[in-house]
């Protein structure tokens, strides 16, 4: 778990620095920010997808994925999340629930996620998870600079979902097989594709409802060998 404390403790700290100085920032640098935020979010997304080896198979895991999280209305369930957080802390911040569900996706769907998670977990290896813990702190200034205080509160969801990641983790071993590892990652690539066209204003994608994407990802990817 020491690598998730980690992971946990800098985006904490790298949220507090962001929104000190982006309570500095006027409204045109919070624009600009956001966008250069939503053009790497593309580039981690393509890199990530392009990591397929069965494009048929990501396609089929984004359909049932997206129509299963639609009829569970799982977005709508990472709002209320949010906005339960946002009324408890008496936040008045106006993209509180954007910055929480942003973050708490960027954060979790990504390769060194399930690696260093799974690796921390069976050997207490927690060297992924501690350059993933970098990223995230420099990612979480960003975001918090230009997203406000619900970046400082994704710092739980990294908690809870890496941890529950790391206790799992000899349980999971199977997921690191090449086959399935790359069909999870680029299924999760385009994922992270569309809230890169969320932050750049350009089409708002329910990405939480894609989250069972992942899970058919796996399920797919061990049916198709």
């Amino acid at each position: 778990m020491k690598g998730t404390l980690v992971n946990t403790a800098t985006v904490i700290i790298g949220s507090l620095l962001g929104l000190a100085v982006g309570s500095r920032f006027t409204e045109k640098i919070k624009t600009i920010v956001m966008q250069a935020l939503g053009l790497c979010t593309l580039l981690i997304g393509i890199r990530m997808a392009l990591t397929t080896e069965n494009i048929l198979l990501v396609i089929g895991s984004l359909v049932l994925g997206g129509i299963v999280g639609e009829l569970l209305r799982i977005e709508d369930g990472l709002e209320k999340i949010g906005d339960l957080i946002k009324k408890k802390v008496k936040s008045e911040s106006g993209t509180f629930v954007l910055g929480f569900v942003t973050a708490s996706l960027v954060f979790c769907v990504g390769p060194m996620t399930i690696l260093g998670s799974i690796q921390d977990g069976v050997s207490g290896n927690a060297d992924t998870l501690y350059a993933k813990s970098m990223l995230d702190g420099f990612a979480s200034i960003a975001f918090a600079s230009s997203l406000g205080v619900g970046v400082f509160f994704s710092s739980l969801t990294v908690l809870i979902f890496q941890g529950a990641l790391t206790l799992l983790g000899r349980q999971l071993t199977f997921l690191l097989e090449p086959r399935i590892l790359n069909e999870l990652i680029a299924t999760g690539g385009l994922m992270i594709l569309g809230i890169g066209f969320y932050l750049l204003d350009i089409k708002r994608i329910k990405v939480g409802n894609f989250l069972p994407a992942l899970v058919f990802a796996v399920i797919l990817a061990l049916i198709f060998k």
